[in-house]
């Protein structure tokens, strides 16, 4: 009886009643094409139930401190295990936290390094980079400095008059700039550019001095202080969050001169292991620092070495062992951060647990995935139940069950439409059983290309001296396995000599309730304007963020009941009916509807509604890229994450004219049905005479691209570089690639 999870009556959002029974101390993978309902089941169901029973159990000063989940809507469920959901949220953390810090490798090593490096210099605080005792005086523990560039600074076509400095308080008008204009210190009608060496020292780095000259607007008891030294005071070491982006126009960060990135001082350094201080530690690769810590042999800290080997090997064991341990945590993947979540759960000693994982496979090359299903496996071995969501033909093969939603997205999914072994489920009617069962071709032409982009000799990271040519007006898809440098060559290095390449990557889109489809693609006010026009009113009135506005729920639609430590809970406002308008926007009628009901119209319903140029190139967009079922009026927070990537390629066709697009893994969160419509919208760009460069692991992807590049061998010290460029059948032959041994059997050769 309590061998099942039963799930009855789930209704959350687009779910139609659906029931079910998942096995426990199994591996359940649940499919379906992207927006059918799966997160709405798992995550928003199951997930939010057990965290919130959990919460429950504390008191209610402790609930109040926890998140709050909302309650899903559902008539039952039984024999609910607790879970722990492990997703693709970016870990973030401030610049102090980095890869070991937040795997806790660091700490050992600071034990490590006190109990037996020579000279013996302190316990392991001293060690610590957010110690006084242990930091680098010069980046105080950061690992890098924020220098101000003059150019970004200083208009130097420009005098003071006129507004040379471009920082606030320092432009016309603004109180700092008096500090040198009423100095006496310079012709305040001179352009800097024509400023002796003297003057303009003078005005940038003087570090205190008394005018000669000043005006009788100088304050007598001031001390006259250059631009560069003023703003780092009273700006940059402040981090004053008021100025934040004027800032960034202004600095340049880069890694500290005094301890290369490693956060300590000199006295840190000087304490070694083996020829090696803490600093060389953190600088390693996983891979590398492993292989160190094997060779200790020292039974005074043999327990902290198994720690840290077990540490280290996990790490490795997900495929991260191309990182180093003073990688921040902010600069780190989604698909990273889940896997370095991971790894706290691989030596866990708790046992049936429901593991819910969103989408494992996302930022991984077929090679790596073998690693990630043995931990999966792993977990389920020790009693624990597993459940996750995802796309990818080689997770989903390791299902002991399989659970399929859909049958398409939106309002025309929410039902379950499989049940069975990953053998049934390919001889099952569902889009997943069909797009797994296709056999597959590799793309064999053979285009000659008279134009190309090129890269000679570039270097940075691990990608040493690697040179490349990429064919203008073509599809190239860049390959290797993680961290093998396929960002670095072209995120960084490419964009760096071609810098109009539009990037488009996995980066969220910041959606919340008031914003929509409409308003994300910047065509809401040309709706409005249609109703403006007919009624002869304010376009503000049919805007519920404005003038049109629910007096009641002030256009949200609902009413938000804090109920305390119990969450919050929505009800639908009672005098809108979740329209969000008022009785006066809601009683003019365009084409017999309201600006309420054009909202509700799907993308597919309002292809031929408009006249609007702008508005009907927008649709036809959202049709290209497989989002017709979506409402026009629909809210960002509601879309699942493959709706969010596929909306901003949408974006990026319709608002960005630029004829070379990067696209980084465009397949994230998209069934394998949906990556043929992604290559169709591929060849529409291209014959708009667009270069596409795409970064990918999907190998449907990769077996249609016009020209590959390929990284590797493997991440790391051990990749950065180019192993294969050419055309996709030519890579086929290539013995020593992992993407060339994965296509191979892909396309069954």
């Amino acid at each position: 009886m309590n061998d099942f999870i039963s799930i009855k009556g789930a209704r959350t959002n687009n779910l139609k009643n659906v029931s079910i029974d998942i096995p426990k101390h199994k591996i359940t993978v649940v499919t379906g094409v992207s927006g059918s309902g799966k997160s709405s089941l798992i995550f928003d169901t199951l997930a939010a139930e057990s965290q919130r029973l959990l919460n429950e159990t504390y008191s209610s000063y402790i609930q109040h401190l926890l998140p709050h989940y909302n309650q899903p809507i559902i008539d039952e469920i039984k024999n609910l295990p607790v879970s722990i959901v492990i997703d693709q949220r970016k870990i973030g953390g401030n610049a102090r936290s980095t890869v070991g810090t937040i795997t806790d490798i660091y700490t050992g090593l600071r034990l490590l390094f006190s109990r037996i490096a020579e000279p013996f210099i302190g316990y392991s605080m001293v060690y610590s980079f957010n110690n006084p005792q242990g930091m680098c005086p010069i980046c105080k523990g950061l690992g890098e400095t924020k220098q101000i560039n003059i150019k970004r600074l200083i208009d130097f076509d420009k005098s003071l008059n006129e507004g040379a400095i471009n920082f606030p308080t320092f432009q016309p008008g603004g109180w700092r700039l008096t500090r040198y204009t009423e100095s006496g210190n310079f012709n305040n009608h001179k352009m800097i550019s024509d400023y002796t060496k003297e003057e303009l020292n003078l005005l940038l780095y003087d570090t205190g001095s008394t005018p000669n000259n000043p005006t009788s607007k100088w304050p007598k008891t001031s001390t006259y202080i250059g631009v560069i030294p003023r703003i780092t005071k009273s700006f940059v070491e402040k981090d004053d969050a008021k100025y934040t982006s004027e800032l960034e126009n202004i600095l340049e960060v880069q890694v500290c001169p005094k301890c290369h990135g490693t956060k300590v001082n000199e006295t840190v350094k000087s304490a070694k292991i083996k020829g090696k201080s803490i600093a060389d530690c953190v600088t390693m690769h996983i891979s590398e620092l492993l292989a160190f810590i094997e060779s200790i042999d020292n039974s005074i800290v043999e327990i902290i070495l198994i720690d840290l080997r077990k540490k280290l090997e996990s790490l490795q064991t997900v495929g991260l062992n191309y990182l180093s341990l003073n990688r921040s945590t902010n600069t780190l993947s989604g698909g990273e951060s889940q896997r370095i979540k991971m790894t706290k759960h691989l030596n866990s000693a708790l046992s049936d647990v429901l593991y819910i994982f969103d989408e494992p496979s996302v930022g991984l090359h077929p090679e790596d995935i073998s690693g990630i299903n043995e931990i999966i496996k792993g977990l389920k071995n020790k009693g624990n139940t597993i459940v996750l969501v995802d796309h990818d033909p080689d997770i989903i093969k390791i299902a002991d069950h399989l659970i399929n939603v859909g049958e398409n997205a939106g309002a025309k999914g929410g039902k379950i439409t499989f049940e069975g072994s990953f053998e049934e489920l390919l001889q099952s009617d569902t889009l997943t059983g069909k797009a797994l069962s296709e056999t597959h071709s590799i793309n064999k032409e053979k285009q000659t290309y008279n134009s190309f982009y090129t890269l000679d000799n570039v270097s940075l990271h691990n990608v040493k001296n690697a040179s490349i040519k990429i064919p203008k007006n073509a599809l190239t898809v860049v390959t290797g396995v993680a961290g093998s440098g396929k960002s670095t060559l072209i995120r960084y290095l490419f964009t760096e000599k071609y810098p109009d390449a539009k990037i488009l990557d996995q980066s969220p889109i910041r959606g919340n309730n008031r914003s929509n489809v409409l308003t994300y693609l910047n065509v809401f006010d040309n709706i409005r304007e249609v109703f403006a026009k007919h009624s002869h009113k304010s376009s503000s009135l049919f805007s519920f963020n404005g003038k049109g506005a629910c007096p009641v729920c002030k256009g949200k639609g609902y009413i938000k009941l804090d109920l305390s430590y119990m969450g919050d809970v929505h009800q639908i406002c009672e005098k809108c009916n979740g329209k969000r308008y008022n009785d006066e926007a809601l009683s003019v009628k365009w084409r017999g509807m309201t600006i309420h009901d054009v909202l509700q119209l799907t993308v597919g319903e309002a292809k031929d509604l408009f006249k609007d140029n702008q508005l009907k190139q927008v649709i036809n967009d959202l049709i290209d890229v497989n989002l017709s079922y979506i409402k026009l009026g629909q809210s960002l927070d509601t879309f699942s994450g493959g709706e969010l990537q596929r909306l901003k390629i949408a974006k990026t066709i319709n608002q960005n004219t630029s004829r070379l697009l990067i696209l980084d893994e465009p397949s994230t969160g998209l069934h394998e049905s949906d990556i043929d419509k992604l290559i169709v919208l591929f060849n529409k760009l291209l014959d708009k005479n667009r270069t596409l460069i795409v970064l990918e692991h999907n190998l449907s992807i990769i077996s249609q691209a016009q020209w590959i590049i390929d990284m590797g061998l493997c991440g790391g010290t051990l990749g950065g570089n180019v192993i294969f460029q050419g055309y996709p059948a030519d890579l086929l032959n290539v013995s020593k690639s992992y993407t060339a041994k994965h296509l191979r059997n892909y396309v069954k050769i």
